[in-house]
Parts: C-alpha cells; sequence; structure tokens
C-alpha cells in the first residue's frame, strides 16, 4: 500500500492534472467509462494533492471542467442525432443500464436526474445523451451539469486527499501497517458480499 501511495504521488503534477480533466470529459463522450471510471483519476489527484504537488482546488477545477465538457458533448450528441444515438450504443452498454428506465427518469426528474446521476459511473456515459434526445432544454441542463460536475469533482478529490491522509495517519499514529490496512478491506469486502447473498436470497430459504 505504502508503494502504491508513493509512486502516485510520485507522478509528475502536469501529468495528473491532465488525466484529471480528460478521462473525466471521455466518460459521456465516448463511453469509456465503462471501462475507465472517471473517479480514478481524480482520486489520484487528491491524492497527489495530499503530497502538496498539486493544489487541491486545481484537482477540483480541472475534474470539474473536464466532466461539464465531456457531458456537453454527451448531450450534443443526443440533441444532434436524437432516439437513433441510442439505438446504437455498444451491446455491453444495454446489459448494465435499462435505457427504457433511464430515459424515463431523465424525463420525470429532468435536471435533478443529472445531477444524481454523476455519481453512478455506468448512468454518467448515458443521461447527458437521453437529456439530449429527450429535449431537455440546453440553460437547464448546464446549470444541473455545472452543479453535479463541482459536487462530484470536490467529493471525490476529498476522498483521495483524506484518504491519503488517513492512511498516513493510521500508519504512523497507531502502527497499523499494511497488512492490516489490506486484512480489513478484505473483510469488509467478504461482508458485504454476504450482505447481498442475505437480500437476494428467497424468502423462507
Amino acid at each position: 500500500m505504502n508503494k502504491v501511495v508513493a509512486v502516485l504521488a510520485g507522478l509528475p503534477p502536469l501529468l495528473v492534472l491532465t488525466l484529471v480533466f480528460v478521462l473525466p470529459a471521455l466518460e459521456s463522450s465516448t463511453l469509456l467509462g465503462l471501462v475507465v471510471p472517471g473517479e480514478t483519476a481524480i482520486l489520484i489527484g487528491g491524492l497527489v494533492a495530499h503530497g502538496g504537488a498539486l493544489p487541491l482546488w486545481a484537482v477540483v477545477a480541472a475534474g470539474t471542467i473536464g466532466a461539464c465538457l465531456g457531458d456537453q458533448a454527451g448531450y450534443a450528441l443526443g440533441r444532434r442525432y436524437g432516439p437513433s444515438v441510442l439505438a446504437h450504443v455498444p451491446r455491453v452498454l444495454r446489459r448494465r443500464v435499462n435505457l427504457a428506465r433511464a430515459r424515463h427518469v431523465v424525463d420525470r426528474r429532468g435536471a435533478w436526474a443529472v445531477v444524481t446521476g454523476r455519481w453512478v459511473a455506468v448512468l454518467r456515459t448515458v443521461v447527458p445523451l437521453i437529456a439530449g434526445t429527450g429535449g431537455m432544454r440546453w440553460p437547464l441542463f448546464l446549470r444541473a451539469n455545472l452543479v453535479g460536475g463541482l459536487v462530484w469533482a470536490t467529493a471525490v478529490a476529498m476522498l483521495g486527499y483524506l484518504g491519503a491522509a488517513s492512511y498516513h495517519y493510521l500508519e504512523r499514529e497507531l502502527g497499523i501497517g499494511e497488512w492490516a490496512l489490506l486484512a480489513l478491506i478484505g473483510v469488509g469486502v467478504a461482508l458485504r458480499v454476504w450482505w447481498r447473498r442475505i437480500r437476494r436470497a428467497p424468502a423462507g430459504h
């Protein structure tokens, strides 16, 4: 764990800022978010900011601008090509999200769907397209896009920043090394899988 933190913190600041901008920008405009979620780069940016190589505000700004520009491109594609663009989305996306249901949510919730959809990777890739095809007014979409992008980028960057700070604190002050942290993470994952199985189990079993 310490080696990973050290490697990420040692990345060139300009490269990190570029990734923080580019990955969120490509999520909805190219559907890259299906493979590499944009928050990955922003988390790394927050971690690097904790090391002092970057100001945290620069990470938030780059992530927000990238996310908003990418969503604007997705909205423009939906506006320009209409429902046909959704008819040609990759099959892998259709397996991961119910497009008809997503369209219903956007139609019903409007700007609120744009703001909240940013927190789910698969929805981030389609909500701008759906908003464009559904005829959502651009000023409304823009406002929701800016609010959602700013809140999302700030929260994710802070998670990276505070995560790095928490790790160093635990290791330095409490003497908890990387193996203990990995064990705790493993227990957390196991409990989550167990809980999901319990919830999915048929009643009476």
